[in-house]
C-alpha cells in the first residue's frame, strides 16, 4: 500500500507541474450569488473592478459579512489558491456599500455557536521538497478562527494536501462527542473530484476559549483497487472508550490475483479534560 500511495503521490506532482501555466479555480472558492458569506483574511481589500491593479476602495476585516452580487470571469491565482473575482455588496458604519473582492479571501465555510463565529478558510502555500527522492511539491494549509465579533480570540492552522484536493470542502460542528470540558468538536474536511484523490478530515476541540487541533485524517481510494481509510472512535460512538478518542485505520489492496489484502491498526488517545496524549 505504501508503494501504491508514494505512485499516486507523485503522480500528483507531475500533474500539477504540467498545470503551471493554467489558472483556474478551486471549486473550494466557488460561492453562489445571493449568498451570504464571510470574509476570512484580515483587512481584505475591496477594489472598484475585478484586478489587482484596479483602485482601492476600502479593506474589510475578518468576519465582516457580505453578499455575493456575481461571480467575475476573471480568476487570480496565488500559490496554489486559485478564485475568481467576485462583485460583493455590504453594510459598514450603517452605509451600503459594492466593489470587487478576490475569492480566496473569503471563507470556505462558517458557522456560529454558543456566541462564537468560527470560519474555515485556505491561508497559503508553501514549497516543500521531500528528501527521499529529492521531489519539490507544493503544500497547502488552512485554519480556524474563532471570533467575537471582530476580535480573534484563537486559531488553529493545518495542511490541507495538494492542489487537487481542494475540490470541495464542508465545516460544520458536532456536539455530542462527549469528550471532559469539551465545549464541542468542529469538523473541516477537503477532497478532490475523483479517484486517487486524497480526502483531509480536520478535527477541532474547543474548550475554554481554546482552539486544540487533533491529529489530520486522510483518506484514499481508487475504485475497487486499493484504498486507505482513517477515522476516529469518539466516547460516544459503538465501541467508544470514555475520556479518549480512538485512531483507526485500515487498507486494502489487491494483488495480481485479485485477492484483497488488508492492513489494520488503532492507536488510543487519552484526553484529561484539557489536552491528549497518545496511550
Amino acid at each position: 500500500m505504501k508503494l501504491f500511495l508514494t505512485t499516486l503521490f507523485f503522480c500528483f506532482l507531475q500533474t500539477i507541474s504540467a498545470q503551471d501555466n493554467d489558472v483556474y479555480a478551486n471549486g473550494v472558492f466557488h460561492f453562489e450569488d445571493n449568498k451570504t458569506q464571510k470574509v476570512f483574511t484580515d483587512y481584505t481589500r475591496v477594489r472598484q473592478a475585478p484586478d489587482v491593479n484596479a483602485q482601492i476602495l476600502d479593506s474589510l476585516k475578518t468576519n465582516q459579512q457580505i453578499l455575493i452580487v456575481r461571480k467575475e470571469e476573471k480568476v487570480l491565482k496565488l500559490g496554489e489558491r486559485g478564485a475568481n473575482w467576485y462583485k460583493v455588496s455590504y453594510q459598514k458604519d450603517n452605509q451600503n456599500f459594492e466593489g470587487f473582492i478576490w475569492g480566496g479571501n473569503l471563507a470556505v465555510g462558517f458557522r456560529n455557536k454558543n456566541g462564537y463565529d468560527f470560519l474555515f478558510g485556505i491561508t497559503k502555500t508553501e514549497d516543500r521538497t521531500d528528501k527521499k527522492y529529492n521531489q519539490k511539491y507544493k503544500q497547502n494549509f488552512a485554519s480556524i478562527k474563532m471570533l467575537t465579533g471582530e476580535t480573534l480570540e484563537d486559531e488553529v492552522s493545518f495542511e490541507t494536501g495538494l492542489v487537487e484536493s481542494l475540490s470541495y470542502a464542508t465545516f460544520g460542528i458536532e456536539s455530542s462527542h462527549r469528550l471532559k470540558n469539551v465545549e464541542l468538536t468542529l469538523k473541516a474536511a477537503v477532497s478532490g473530484e475523483a479517484c486517487g484523490i486524497a480526502a483531509y478530515d480536520q478535527y477541532v476541540l474547543l474548550k475554554d476559549k481554546k482552539l486544540i487541533a487533533l491529529p489530520q485524517l486522510m483518506n484514499v481510494g481508487d475504485a475497487d483497487v486499493y484504498y486507505h481509510s482513517e477515522k476516529f472512535i469518539f466516547p460516544n460512538d459503538k465501541g467508544g472508550i470514555p475520556n479518549a478518542f480512538v485512531f483507526k485505520m485500515e487498507e486494502m489492496e489487491k494483488d495480481e490475483k485479485e485477492r484483497e489484502k488488508f492492513k489494520r491498526s488503532s492507536k488510543t488517545y487519552l484526553w484529561n479534560g484539557n489536552s491528549f496524549k497518545a496511550k
